[in-house]
């Protein structure tokens, strides 16, 4: 059986070499077994010396298949990219900067040959800060509670995926892509272990406070259209609101005679409601953004070198 390692890369110099011996070492454990094993390395636009580095391992060992986009995509595309690439039975997908050990290649493996199509590898927190810790738990307990997959805090890319998965996931041809909860879409049988969390061994992590937020954003809008129900409830409220009001003001009008309307209680309601009203306006504006960038079918990343003979995406 031929297993593909899919690596997403983004300014990795530093640590690509150590990471592909520790592949490489996962691959000459499982050969014994039957199992050869591919090296599908994708450069996300990196300004280092990243798709130096790849060309030189792709001289060394003939397994290195590398594609180099024309400038940073982002993660998603790299993983899109990955995935057309790999043409194993099964591929394992990781990141390249030692966070996710190659070291638990094999047990993946061994799992995949119980039967199940998905092996998810789920990280434990140990190390991380008590507030980041706190923020994702309760990021997954509300998004849960709101798309229509489960998101199971601490699983995210590193894992393990049968041709079908790989396949279904493929025919998921979306613009805005959020692998974690496309994975978990398609379903298919499968399992969980955990393992501990490893330090990144070089380099800095590309992820800011931005970046999270927009990413935790695009989890939460991918897969539910409750926010645009909610704007709905939350406007049939407010109508109710008003009508009580309104039915409250004519009755004391009637009883007590007309009497001049507070001021404050008139700005309040005004910038209260304006408030409300921009905040629906951005919720229609999230969608719509995303309902544009998939009218418009631009591709999900250009390339611009590759050992690989035939690339999908690249526009001649």
């Amino acid at each position: 059986m031929l297993i593909s390692i899919v690596a997403p890369c983004y300014n990795e110099e530093d640590v690509l070499a150590r990471f592909h011996l520790q592949v490489q070492k996962a691959a000459e454990e499982l050969l014994p077994l039957g199992h050869d094993m591919e090296f599908v390395y994708v450069d996300d636009g990196s300004r280092d010396r990243t798709l130096a580095v790849l060309e030189d391992l792709a001289g060394l060992d003939p397994r290195v298949r590398y594609v180099s986009f024309s400038r940073n995509f982002g993660k998603e595309a790299a993983l899109l990219a990955g995935l057309r690439h790999a043409s194993g039975d099964s591929v394992i997908v990781m990141d390249a900067d030692l966070q996710h050990p190659p070291a638990l290649i094999k047990r993946m493996v061994e799992l995949r040959e119980q039967g199940h199509d998905q092996v998810i590898a789920q990280r434990t927190r140990t190390g991380d800060r008590f507030t980041r810790t706190l923020t994702a738990r309760l990021y997954y307990r509300l998004v849960n509670r709101l798309v229509d997959v489960e998101l199971i805090d601490g699983v995210g890319d590193f894992r393990l995926l049968s041709r079908r998965v790989v396949d279904a996931v493929l025919g998921l041809t979306e613009y805005n892509r959020f692998s974690k909860g496309l994975f978990a879409w398609v379903g298919f049988p499968s399992t969980t272990f955990e393992y501990d969390n490893a330090v990144r061994e070089a380099g800095r992590s590309s992820w800011n406070l931005r970046g999270l937020l927009n990413y935790g954003l695009d989890g939460l809008l991918s897969f539910n259209n409750r926010p645009l129900r909610a704007a709905l409830w939350l406007g049939l409220g407010l109508l109710l609101c008003a009508g009580l009001y309104t039915a409250w003001i004519v009755g004391a009008a009637l009883v007590n005679g007309v009497q001049t309307p507070g001021y404050v209680t008139i700005i309040t309601a005004v910038t209260a409601l304006a408030g409300v009203q921009m905040v629906m306006l951005g919720v229609i504006g999230e969608y719509t953004g995303r309902i544009y960038y998939e009218v418009k079918g631009r591709p999900h990343f250009l390339v611009k070198a590759t050992n690989v003979e035939r690339t999908k995406d690249l526009i001649p």
